[in-house]
């Protein structure tokens, strides 16, 4: 079985360059004109056991948000007049993602994935059509030869993560939940694009956003801490967050934005992984359950949690669901008959009833709860 690889992208230029782009508010309502035409909202979910809302990602086109900020890159870039070759390093979801985009486009689209790459993610960037060329055993190896392949040939380099359309489409994800009036969202956070991006959407209504890392893979909560050193990102289930340095841009509207970030335990979010196939029927990467997993942890009477993607290798489910025994969930608090007779409910299905049998209050509240 393939080693998985980190579906990351190194920030594009050193401090001074791209840590002076901006993105606002106005781009990603940008962001969400264009893409409307391209994507349906993806739905939301009550998952009851954990008593928190799912943004199911999973189903987005692709199987993973990374489409959001790939097509309006794409999109932005046309209306620009940049009808370039776009290239990009991925191992996974965000090479899935430009190749789809620019299958809608018809745009030339090439992705520079490492060996040992899991050859379903290789297969889906084949199957729209994009060019893939191997390179490297890392992605780090990767990335280096997609830059000088986009310097000699003139192709446009496409981040993952640090790049304004991409942070900008990633935003559309907070437009669609804020309808629904959250009082906390939850986000993973690989590269910060997706946090920075829902963030930007959502801050200026009230709503809190947290980050959610898993511990030992947390470049992101280390660098709002002021510690931006290169550590290398232990093994972990969610490898599409394993990012050795966060982006400029993402670094610094993380931390003006954010309200927290969680740091979260693997053998947490293993379980977690689980609990969401076997209790609520949906199938999540590693990544994508990584803020279910830090929502146990935050406080809130409308929380949110993003299952960011659900591109998760079938052996890779199947040896977790094999292995992982996940401890059961709490009861529900039962409701007291007092709280009942206080509700309008109850005196309507009391006169509902035939007479002289009068349906018992014990039976009521078996009924509805």
């Amino acid at each position: 079985m393939a080693t998985p690889m980190p579906d990351s992208g190194r920030p594009l230029a050193p401090p001074g360059t791209a840590a002076e782009a901006s993105v606002s508010v106005a781009d990603v309502l940008a962001a969400q004109a264009r893409l409307r035409r391209f994507l349906p909202p993806t739905p939301l979910h009550y998952a009851e056991r954990f008593g928190t809302w799912l943004k199911l990602e999973n189903l987005q086109r692709t199987g993973s948000y990374k489409v959001r900020g790939a097509l309006n890159a794409m999109l932005a870039a046309l209306e620009r007049g940049d009808e370039r070759p776009v290239i990009c390093a991925s191992a996974g979801n965000h090479a899935q993602g430009v190749a789809w985009a620019a299958y809608r486009l018809g745009v030339q689209a090439i992705t520079v994935m490492p060996h040992g790459a899991p050859a379903t993610k290789i297969a889906g960037v084949q199957h729209w059509g994009a060019t893939v060329r191997q390179h490297g055993a890392s992605y780090d190896e990767a990335y280096a030869f997609a830059r000088e392949l986009a310097e000699q040939n003139g192709y446009r380099f496409l981040s993952a993560f640090d790049d304004p359309d991409v942070i900008a489409g990633q935003g559309t994800l907070g437009i669609e939940i804020a309808p629904h009036a959250p009082d906390v969202v939850i986000v993973p956070i690989g590269g910060g694009g997706l946090a920075s991006g829902v963030a930007l959407a959502l801050k200026s209504q009230g709503v809190r956003v947290i980050g959610a890392q898993v511990e030992g893979v947390d470049s992101m909560a280390r660098a709002i801490k002021g510690d931006t050193r290169e550590i290398e990102p232990v093994p972990t289930l969610a490898d599409g967050v394993k990012v050795k340095i966060p982006g400029f841009i993402t670094r610094r509207l993380c931390t003006s934005l954010l309200d927290d970030v969680v740091i979260v335990r693997e053998a947490e979010l293993r379980e977690t992984l689980v609990r969401l196939a076997l209790e609520e029927h949906v199938i999540a990467e590693g990544a994508g359950a990584l803020a279910l997993a830090a929502g146990r942890r935050v406080a809130g009477k409308r929380k949110c949690a993003v299952v960011s993607g659900g591109n998760i290798d079938a052996a890779v489910l199947s040896t977790l669901l094999s292995e992982v025994r996940p401890s059961p969930p709490r009861k529900p608090r039962r409701r007291n008959a007092e709280r009942l007779r206080s509700r309008a409910v109850l005196p309507a299905l009391r006169t509902a009833t035939p007479e002289p049998t009068p349906m018992p209050v014990t039976a009521v509240e078996e009924t509805l709860w």
